[in-house]
């Protein structure tokens, strides 16, 4: 089932999913501000060059950072995924925090709980934490998506457990032995809940 209202796939003008992420942004940065955590200084800019934030293989895509907590204050961490055809994570459950992604080239098939929502070019897609999802690129070209946590922090999973992209022009690696034993051994610390690839839906309430 498509979903609408819940997890709403926003297809737009990319002027309305960009609205779409400074709301998002700027309630990341009141909810900080309301837990006394500081976000970007008002009076200083921010400049982040082209690929030039570290990057690591995830299971079937490579993760590029943007911009992390430590720039954020915690309010929220960017990257950039690309996924390539038939890649994309295994389903699993963030009990802290929330994730939006807006699709740049290519399609993305993202299942969160019961619905289903096919993401292509130009949409937007919202997931909400304690909900299980996987995502997966069912298309024959590679997809690219900006990719923002609310609040920031799982970046640091993503570092201590992926492996550093050295090239980044080549193809993912399969997840070695040695990635799985490290997501297995930290995943509890992050609030993040593996399971395995055909498990049903689940949210945090019914673990």
């Amino acid at each position: 089932m498509a979903t609408q209202t819940i997890y709403p796939a926003v297809e737009s003008s990319d002027e309305a999913v960009s609205q779409d992420l400074r709301r998002i942004i700027q309630h990341a940065e009141v909810s900080s501000a309301d837990a006394g955590v500081n976000t970007f200084p008002e009076d200083r800019a921010r400049h982040v060059p082209a690929g030039s934030g570290a990057a690591y293989w995830g299971p079937g895509s490579l993760m590029t950072f943007i911009v992390t907590g430590k720039e954020t204050g915690g309010a929220f961490f960017l990257a950039e995924m690309s996924v390539p055809p038939g890649g994309g994570p295994p389903p699993h459950i963030h009990q802290r925090e929330d994730e939006s992604f807006h699709v740049l080239q290519g399609t993305l098939t993202l299942r969160v709980g019961d619905d289903t929502i096919a993401a292509s070019a130009g949409d937007f897609a919202f997931l909400p934490r304690g909900i299980e999802h996987p995502f997966k690129n069912h298309g024959d070209v590679t997809a690219k998506a900006l990719v923002l946590v609310t609040p920031a922090g799982l970046e640091n999973y993503f570092s201590e457990v992926f492996d550093p992209a050295v090239d980044r022009t080549a193809a993912p690696p399969l997840p070695g032995k040695e990635l799985i034993a490290r997501a297995q051994s930290v995943s509890s610390r992050y609030g993040l809940v593996l399971l395995p690839r055909h498990s049903g839906p689940k949210s945090e309430s019914s673990k």
